[in-house]
């Protein structure tokens, strides 16, 4: 079942080198890069660190080639319009006429008129930094960011099922022990292959793995039972592995009774979904859809994680709905090695949807259009809540919004949004109606080549900061190279442009950890509360699962935890829901869902469905 190519390396001077972590997926690969002098060309595998035990794919082996590459850009540049060449500026000639134009448009046209578009790439204080940004220095609703593409089905079903939206609510490790896994959507072998060393495990403790996709993936071809089913019909394959539950008296009645609610709205719908109809739908015989119900419903332990393949359907939502709904229904949500989970795809996407760079969203996971939200946000930003701009446009009607009668000048942070959003051709169109684009890069793309503006920037290991993986561990990236002359930082340029507009006082940060220490403090009383986690802590814990909020009550002679004086005792949440979710009430809702047919089927003139293959996140 291995398909790890390479094992975990030893640098000729470790002790030189330092621990970090891959640029790249939401597992966060921990690696040992550089030479202790700046140099990053030697690259390792962390065999300390418990997420990946020293293994990663090429995307991780070959992420330091990006920093020395003859392209980057080391000054900014600018030009009057699109159709001009660029010419190279000092940063203060950049700057100043970004915060004239930004002035000028926002004088016309409104503070609405300017919109900001950010990351699941950003580290967790450049993502609130952004979101900070945008509301006090531009005064814009409009932020928004390309997770809205990625995880966001997973994102919003787990909120409206659980209260709380964490893409695994257990770590990894936790695979292992699970008896059973049901894998939709999810080909981890290509596109997060570190991961697949926990399914190996699980597999030689004597686990089952069962696998839905329409291709026979490497991962399929790993699985103790696969399910290929027809595009699209992952909501009826799970309805239907429930109507078996609830026809064989496998649904555990009292963990419904007791921690749920809206049971019998779904158990109405599912008991339409009988095998046999299923089999129509899915193309997947009756037999094995009742086998893989039989599995997770007997085991005591069992798992369903999902990734893009059964969320990014324009009934993403509830597909997620069809799968939580079910692992409800078998009692299997927070108990130990067990429970639905979402396989984040980005970097920092866990991290990147919790703290303000979303248009309905501030810090912490609160929302922008409750009361209470804004009060405690607004005063750690020492601003009236009145101030905060209410809700914006999110990613698509943001893009599809740029233009003269719209938003008419745009910041971009760590997106190629020409290539990387859908209808492109659309939003290229759109970009080139702005009046005015500030794109904040370390290489020209096919975003730079609709700007007015490019600002060049530090690269992931020139920098410090946090991000938070998929299993919500928030670990810390650490400063390994040395950046080329004349490129600044993200937190720098936003400070620099917040002075020119007005609000330098609310923006005074020289560095990622001045930006934590606010940060941490913004997230207090959220669901997504970092209040107690420090730089400290995150290095003496390979990492601090969220939420973890500060505590005081460990006694006077308690050590502090941080440089602050102040003493950080919670020790974070590895697993979620053992005893409430996060709803009010503390229950699970279910939600009823339906199969609806794809918007275009295949027909005798185009008889072939197309399934992209998504690789190498």
């Amino acid at each position: 079942m291995s398909i790890l190519s390479r094992q975990p390396l030893t640098l000729a001077r470790t002790e030189y080198a330092l621990r970090t972590h891959c640029p790249y997926c939401a597992f966060q690969c921990g690696m040992i890069l550089g030479d202790g002098d700046g140099r990053p060309e030697q690259v390792a595998g962390d065999p300390h660190f418990p997420v990946n035990n020293g293994q990663m794919c090429i995307k991780g082996w070959s992420s330091h080639t990006l920093l020395r590459h003859p392209r980057r850009l080391t000054k900014p540049l600018i030009r009057d319009k699109i159709t001009d060449e660029y010419r190279e500026a000092d940063w203060d000639e950049a700057l100043d006429l970004i915060a004239d134009k930004l002035r000028t448009i926002r004088a016309e046209s409104g503070a609405n008129a300017v919109g900001a578009f950010g990351s699941g790439a950003l580290t967790n204080e450049k993502a609130y930094l952004l979101g900070k940004f945008a509301r006090l220095a531009l005064g814009t609703a409009h932020i928004d960011y390309n997770g809205r593409y990625c995880m966001s089905s997973a994102a919003a079903g787990q909120n409206r099922a659980f209260g709380i939206d964490r893409g695994l609510p257990f770590p990894v490790a936790d695979i292992e022990r699970a008896e059973v896994i049901f894998l939709a959507g999810a080909n981890v072998a290509d596109t997060l292959p570190p991961i697949m060393q926990w399914f190996e495990r699980q597999k030689k403790a004597g686990g089952r793995l069962i696998v839905s996709d329409p291709r026979r993936t490497m991962t399929a071809r790993a699985a103790d039972l696969f399910l290929q089913l027809t595009p699209g019909t992952d909501l009826a394959l799970a309805n239907g592995m429930l109507a078996v539950a609830i026809e064989e008296g496998l649904v555990d009645k009292s963990y419904v009774a007791e921690r749920t609610i809206g049971f019998e709205a779904i158990r109405a719908i599912a008991l339409q979904y009988h095998p046999a109809r299923v089999e129509r739908l899915t193309g997947i015989p009756e037999a094995q859809i009742r086998t893989a119900a039989r599995w997770l419903a007997t085991a005591k332990s069992a798992m369903i994680l999902s990734a893009r393949g059964a969320e990014q359907h324009s009934k993403g939502v509830d597909t997620v709905h069809s799968l939580i709904n079910l692992a409800l229904a078998l009692g299997k949500v927070g108990k130990s090695y067990s429970g639905y989970g979402c396989l984040t795809g980005q970097g920092n996407g866990q991290g990147g949807r919790e703290h303000g760079q979303k248009a309905d969203q501030l810090p912490g996971y609160r929302l922008i259009e409750v009361d209470a939200h804004r009060a405690a946000v607004a005063k750690v930003w020492g601003v009236d809540p009145n101030v905060l701009p209410r809700k914006g446009r999110s990613a698509f009607e943001l893009l599809d919004s740029l233009g003269p009668d719209g938003i008419r000048a745009l910041v971009v942070m760590g997106s190629n949004v020409a290539v990387a959003s859908p209808d492109a051709d659309r939003i290229e169109k759109r970009l080139k109606a702005l009046d005015f684009l500030v794109v904040l890069d370390a290489f020209h793309n096919e975003t730079t080549a609709q700007a007015h503006v490019v600002l060049p920037v530090y690269q992931w290991a020139e920098e410090e900061g946090t991000l938070t993986n998929l299993e919500g561990r928030v670990i810390r990236r650490r400063v390994i190279a040395r950046p080329p002359n004349g490129v600044r930082g993200d937190i720098d340029i936003l400070r620099d442009l917040a002075a020119r507009l007005g609000v330098g006082d609310k923006f005074d940060f020289y560095s990622p950890r001045e930006v934590f220490d606010e940060f941490r403090r913004a997230t207090a009383g959220g669901l997504a509360d970092y209040s107690g986690i420090t730089y400290e802590k995150i290095d003496a814990n390979d990492g601090v699962f969220w939420p973890c909020p500060a505590r005081s009550n460990v006694g006077p002679d308690a050590a502090p935890d941080s440089s602050d004086g102040e003493v950080y005792d919670h020790p974070g949440t590895p697993r979620l829901f053992a005893d409430r979710f996060y709803h009010p009430d503390g229950r699970a809702k279910f939600f009823p869902v339906e199969h609806r047919a794809a918007g275009e089927e295949p027909d005798a003139t185009f008889p072939i469905s197309v399934v992209q293959n998504w690789r190498w996140s």
